[in-house]
């Protein structure tokens, strides 16, 4: 047991050196471009999207599963999620170029 914990330990430290980020925060950032390629795949939107591209793309998406047009609740929820996880994405490009 003290063997596994040692090699954890020097496995953590080892990913801390090589990257400058803790196994844990790696995680973090690859569930983020997870969600990321979710919502650009769900809203039809490139990478390199700006602001009025994706407020267009879920201005088409909403016109086509609002609930008054025979869509669902659930649907705009996603598209909305997709949205604010985009539009998160520039904030935090805009603020590290800053």
């Amino acid at each position: 047991m003290g063997r596994v914990l040692f090699f954890a330990i020097v496995i953590c430290v080892g990913l801390r050196v090589a990257t400058g980020k803790w196994p844990w925060q790696l995680w973090a950032l690859s569930e983020r471009s997870q969600d990321e390629v979710q919502a650009r795949n769900l809203l039809g939107v490139n990478r390199n999207a700006t602001r009025d591209e994706i407020a267009e793309a879920h201005r088409r998406l909403l016109m086509r599963v609002h609930p008054d047009h025979g869509g669902s609740n659930e649907a705009v929820h996603r598209a909305n999620k997709a949205k604010e996880v985009l539009l998160a994405r520039l904030a935090r490009a805009e603020t590290e170029q800053a």
